[in-house]
């Protein structure tokens, strides 16, 4: 690609070079118009360069960005959101900044168009029109597993890996069934799992859908359930409710039960209630009726109150009146007035 090849030529100095026109995906659906251009930049030598492309946005949100020091403190791979102006369409596009010295790329980050950026006195080169594809492709290199095994500082490839997920293109759900595949490092698919959940909408949800079935780590699956917690779309939480029930793993059926419970909702209650009842695990027991106490107290507290009277494991009874007692809720104190007038 000649975005590409610019690219390559770009990183033997000190420079940030921007790739415009990557598609923006955080809720996917609505289509919106394509971008005029560049954000803000201060403090900097900028340099355009044109590449024909399509630039198609879908995304809904609605804030506004700035500003962004590149260099400095503030530097990173995060921006900062600000309470000032905000626009009631949000931007069409994405750009993805990469930080060139030494012929080595250090950093990547992703910026709202909306951004005002301030690049701290360096050359930024912009390749303008890039497609989504081509920008995906191009990510991907920066994608190692042996970096996201590594849960300490945030690195490159996790940059990366992120830009990847905002990307309104299927370009982008084909690399994350590379990334999420049984023989990738556990923490690629860890981290791939969660912005699955975040960014890919209905296409997340199935990858996360087969990840639950087929990843052999726990601790994967048990990422698997928070990331189905975190997406938008409907039918996530009956694959949380069906981990619940039927994954091989104590701690993943105990995940998917906490991660439900933040969710609440009819569904989410009976398969918590469901667990206490029929889950084989005394510890997946404890942690179901740890999860009743994470709900709306409208709906745990009754239910508590009904496992510390009914159940017939005492030490799930017992597990029902720690937490009752932690509520702070009146109805857990007539309870407790009732159970020591006997």
């Amino acid at each position: 690609m000649r975005a590409r090849v610019g690219f390559e030529r770009m990183i033997a100095e000190v420079v940030v070079v921007a790739l415009m026109g990557a598609t923006l995906c955080l809720n996917a659906g609505a289509q919106s118009a394509p971008s005029s251009g560049k954000p803000q930049i201060t403090n900097a030598r900028v340099e355009e360069r044109e590449e024909n492309g399509d630039r198609d946005g879908d995304w809904n949100g609605a804030r506004a960005c700035g500003p962004c020091q590149l260099e400095g403190s503030r530097g990173g791979n995060s921006y900062n959101v600000h309470s000032g102006d905000v626009k009631l369409e949000g931007p069409s596009d994405i750009v993805i900044l990469f930080r060139a010295e030494g012929r080595k790329i250090g950093k990547i980050r992703v910026v709202s168009e909306n951004c005002v950026l301030d690049a701290g006195g360096l050359q930024i080169t912009w390749l303008t029109g890039a497609k989504p594809a081509d920008s995906v492709k191009l990510l991907e290199r920066f994608v190692d597993g042996k970096d996201l095994d590594d849960r300490g500082a945030e690195r490159l490839s996790r940059s990366a890996l992120m830009a990847i997920a905002m990307h309104g293109d299927a370009s982008a759900d084909q690399a994350f069934s590379k990334f999420t595949a049984p023989d990738q490092p556990e923490g690629m698919r860890r981290e791939a799992a969660f912005w699955a959940g975040e960014a890919r909408g209905a296409a997340g949800v199935q990858l996360l859908k087969r990840m639950a079935k087929e990843d052999p780590s726990s601790e994967v699956r048990a990422q698997v359930t928070f990331a189905l917690s975190i997406s938008r779309e409907n039918n996530a939480v009956d694959e949380m409710i069906r981990m619940a029930h039927e994954d091989s793993s104590g701690h993943v059926r105990g995940q998917a039960l906490f991660w439900l419970a933040q969710k609440a909702g009819k569904k989410a209650s009976g398969a918590i209630t469901g667990a206490i009842e029929n889950d084989p695990d005394s510890e997946v027991k404890k942690k179901a009726v740890f999860a009743l106490s994470q709900m709306p107290k409208d709906d745990g507290v009754p239910k508590l109150i009904q496992v510390a009277e009914n159940n017939k494991n005492p030490e799930v009874r017992k597990q029902a009146m720690f937490w009752l007692g932690q509520s702070n809720d009146p109805r857990a104190l007539d309870f407790f007035e009732k159970v020591l007038a006997k």
